[in-house]
């Protein structure tokens, strides 16, 4: 049987040419560009069955045109010891083409709440936060993935104006624009400064994730 082909939406090549960034060149990326890193996502929207929601690029991030970048952020290590990923993706010096096909593959995607690059997420206003879960409503009316998956709950509670909100499913029932039929899901911010969580309990909520999407079975189905 022939492999499927999995086509992505274009990305453009890492600002930084291919190596790491200098600590003194990242504070160049700090602007207002609201597009600061590419989304990962399928050509074919009906491919998409888990669409990954970051809070905003970091500076190392928007340097590289990848994402969750920086090393010792926990995300990827944590998506692959959940079984998300073949193989462990370093994406501290861009994006490879093997590490974007076996996202799309799956039928993984990534967008962020925010598109600007800020040293720090507090950085973001509640303004730029609200309008960004506005726009992700919007893409999961568009794009209807089994599960729209936000790491970040402080974010989140911000962006949705959901105060006490916790880990897992989301009752959507009262968020505007949200599409029917479109999981919701929060998970913790997976960066290394997060004392609260661990390798092993950040790839614990990647597994019901992974198993929410699985149990809605194919896309095109919905």
């Amino acid at each position: 049987m022939a492999e499927i082909v999995v086509t992505g939406i274009p990305r453009r090549p890492s600002p930084s040419g291919g190596r790491r960034p200098k600590r003194d060149e990242l504070a160049r990326f700090a602007t207002d560009d609201p597009h600061a890193v590419d989304d990962v996502l399928p050509a074919d929207a009906e491919r998409l069955r888990l669409l990954i929601v970051g809070v905003n690029p970091g500076l190392w991030t928007a340097a590289v045109n990848a994402p969750f970048a920086r090393p010792g952020n926990r995300f990827w290590p944590s998506l692959h010891r959940a079984g998300l990923t073949d193989h462990l993706v370093d994406a501290a010096t861009g994006f490879s083409a093997a590490d974007e096909w076996q996202l799309l593959s799956r039928g993984i995607g990534m967008t962020n709440l925010v598109g600007r690059a800020t040293a720090r997420a507090d950085e973001l206003t509640r303004e730029e936060l609200r309008a960004g879960a506005a726009r992700v409503a919007t893409v999961a009316g568009e794009l209807r993935p089994a599960v729209v998956a936000v790491a970040g709950i402080t974010a989140f509670r911000t962006a949705f104006a959901r105060p006490k909100a916790g880990y897992g499913e989301q009752d959507t029932s009262d968020v505007p624009g949200w599409p029917g039929g479109v999981v919701l899901w929060v998970l913790p911010q997976p960066s290394g400064l997060n004392a609260h969580e661990t390798l092993d309990s950040l790839a614990a909520h990647w597994r019901e994730v992974w198993g929410a999407v699985e149990r809605t079975g194919d896309p095109g189905a919905r």
